[in-house]
């Protein structure tokens, strides 16, 4: 039985011991519980749970603009999730692909767009030797921060809501680095908050005069080390499938592969 609400606090009670039971998995919806409880508003979100034998087992979130989010939970729970939201609009789904295609198999949604991930976690951090060195972001940065995630949504092809606040937001967190060389900015890596002890990487950008560089893996590296020496215990990532450049930078960096994920789009 799905049960949902738009209380934050009653949806975790009910299921954040669920999600921390499998922080790295659920490292998304955790991360997004861990905002909401912190104070974070999203006009419209709502969140569920399934608890089919008295224990939960399965939970969703959705916080437009965002897609549904699916935690990590066994595929019998997708027939009956579809059914609970049959009078909510549902344009897009993210969660380990075995689920998101129970999902569209369920629905019968018209799928217009797949962007396969791949969740990996750090193993033995290696520190690739690129010219320049790493900072946090400062409130100076702002302009240039908002700038370059606006461009990294646009090449991902994804809704990234209000950019200005989102990096505000972030920004007061301490969530941002960069990389500079020559005493400029080349390239940034955000790091969420931990969330069950874990904190994920995300995004990283670099802009295209400054690729091929060693950049990116360099500012993943920097922000990956602030993680596991000062911030979390397990640092992890995704990366796109379909671009094999960074999936292979990540790895020589010292992450490792652990399972995968998808973010489907529907036809309204």
């Amino acid at each position: 039985m799905w049960t949902f609400t738009q209380d934050v606090d009653e949806y975790a009670e009910a299921a954040e011991a669920f999600l921390t039971a499998d922080p790295i998995s659920n490292t998304v919806p955790l991360t997004v519980l861990v905002g909401m409880k912190a104070g974070i508003r999203v006009e419209g979100a709502y969140f569920g749970w399934w608890r089919p034998d008295g224990q939960v087992r399965g939970a969703v979130f959705r916080t437009p603009p965002h897609p549904l989010g699916l935690a990590r939970m066994p595929v019998e729970a997708i027939p009956a999730l579809v059914e609970a939201l049959r009078d909510r609009e549902v344009p897009e789904v993210v969660g380990p692909v075995e689920l998101t295609d129970a999902f569209t198999a369920a629905s019968g949604g018209q799928v217009v767009r797949v962007v396969s991930e791949r969740l990996y976690a750090l193993g033995t951090l290696e520190i690739p030797s690129v010219p320049g060195h790493g900072r946090l972001a400062t409130a100076a940065d702002l302009p240039l921060l908002v700038a370059w995630c606006q461009a990294f949504h646009q090449e991902v092809e994804l809704n990234p809501g209000d950019v200005v606040a989102y990096v505000e937001r972030r920004l007061a967190g301490r969530e941002f680095f960069v990389w500079e060389d020559d005493g400029a900015p080349v390239s940034l890596a955000a790091l969420q908050p931990p969330a069950g002890g874990v904190c994920r990487i995300g995004p990283v950008y670099t802009p295209p005069s400054c690729r091929r560089r060693g950049y990116g893996a360099a500012v993943t590296a920097f922000a990956s080390r602030t993680g596991v020496e000062e911030r979390c215990e397990q640092v992890v990532l995704f990366t796109d499938l379909a671009n094999p450049t960074s999936n292979s930078v990540y790895q020589s960096i010292g992450y490792e592969p652990l399972t995968d994920y998808a973010h489907v789009m529907y036809r309204p």
